[in-house]
């Protein structure tokens, strides 16, 4: 398959350029002769290692809120009566990221040979999710894709606002712990071992936490480079643990039991739960395709297998809100009445939407506040901190003086 550039004219003489993806240049003419062009001239795109474009899409990656726009600006054209590949041929030209340019031409090619658009994005599944797809294809085969396209796009703007949120709660306590960690070792290796000379030279008594601060300051001085290998070793432990299946397990019931951010995280996985099954059920997915794809937008193993759980119980019979209502102890008890409502009256997709802005809304005032909880705390600790550093360092200090005296 190769790349071609090209210049076409169409019926009513209007000149327009395009690039597509054909085996060669006969089957190319074919696909813009049944659009209704015909080609005037064409040129290879050669993919050259030297060339500055070639690694900027080689090196780029496609960023969650340029799949929102893409989302959103081709479901706008649509609507607008542009046909498809020429509305994908009008954001290839806008798309400044060099990766997202060379997938939205290879899904513009894949639609000019007559693929079906959600065919076209499945191909790329480290970009566009199952959800993703899942929704395109609802909305082809029920013939509103510019509706489905708008809905997927408010989905994934929902889920990225709440992901910023979680972040930026999370930024202040992070920025305090680093700078407490950089004070201390600084104090460590450049204070300590003054004061620790000057005691050594008086011959002063330490009681045994000045010892140990001299004694870790000796160790931090001596071995500088194995200290800062032992933290990046730990660092990449923790990070390496977290991404396997047993670590990541291990993580997910200690995020679930820590204060304040156990009930976050419960909050969170029934937001995106509901906002995900509810634009899945509106879009005309079947009940245990929309679960099965729930279960890989929910991170958390321990709430992925209640989702899967449901899964089981409704192809056995169960309604969907069965599983719910039995795990109260991690969905809040609000998810599985709210379910069971919905199934009773018919609008299960409607409650789903509505327990999914609660949540939302919930994590939204508890990120906002998490703040000012953890600030007594971070207080605390850092007071705790300089306080048995300034006893260690002062008492031998009083104990010369007194001596002196």
């Amino acid at each position: 398959m190769a790349r071609f550039t090209y210049t076409a004219e169409k019926v009513g003489g209007e000149i327009y350029n395009g690039v597509a993806d054909a085996p060669d240049r006969f089957a190319l003419y074919n696909i813009v002769r049944q659009e209704g062009g015909k080609i005037i001239s064409v040129e290879e795109a050669k993919s050259n290692w030297l060339d500055l474009k070639y690694w900027n899409s080689f090196l780029s990656r496609v960023t969650e809120y340029e799949k929102i726009l893409f989302a959103r600006n081709l479901g706008a054209m649509l609507e607008a009566g542009l046909p498809l590949a020429r509305a994908l041929a009008v954001i290839e030209r806008q798309t400044k990221n060099a990766k997202m340019s060379g997938i939205v031409s290879s899904i513009e090619s894949d639609i000019r040979r007559g693929d079906t658009l959600h065919a076209a994005f499945a191909k790329f599944p480290h970009v566009f999710s199952r959800l993703f797809v899942a929704m395109i294809r609802a909305g082809e085969e029920g013939g509103d894709l510019p509706a489905s396209l708008k809905v997927v796009s408010d989905q994934m703007e929902r889920m990225y606002s709440l992901k910023k949120k979680i972040r930026g709660a999370m930024i202040y306590p992070s920025i305090i712990m680093i700078a407490v960690v950089g004070l201390g070792f600084l104090m460590m290796t450049q204070v300590v071992p003054t004061l620790a000379q000057t005691f050594a030279e008086a011959g002063a008594e330490l009681p045994p936490s000045t010892q140990f601060v001299i004694g870790l300051s000796n160790f931090l001085v001596d071995n500088t480079i194995l200290a800062l290998g032992i933290i990046i070793g730990a660092v990449a432990s923790v990070y390496f643990i977290a991404h396997t299946k047993q670590g990541r397990r291990g993580f997910d019931f200690v995020f679930l039991h820590i204060p304040l951010i156990g009930s976050i995280v419960r909050e969170v996985n029934a937001a995106r739960m509901s906002r995900t099954m509810a634009s899945l059920l509106s879009a005309g997915v079947d009940v245990l395709t929309a679960l099965e794809i729930v279960g890989e937008v929910v991170q958390n193993s321990y709430f992925r297998e209640v989702i899967k759980d449901s899964a089981r119980g409704v192809g056995s019979g169960e309604p969907l809100s069965a599983s719910f209502v039995r795990r109260e102890d991690l969905y809040p008890a609000f998810v599985g009445e709210m379910m069971a409502v919905g199934e009773e009256t018919g609008q299960i997709a409607e409650m789903l939407k509505r327990l999914a802005l609660y949540y939302e809304e919930e994590v939204d005032r508890k990120t906002k506040d998490m703040s000012t909880i953890v600030e007594p705390f971070l207080m605390i600790f850092i007071g705790a901190v300089v306080g048995f550093f300034a006893i260690s360092m002062i008492t031998p200090i009083y104990s010369l003086s007194s001596a002196i005296g």
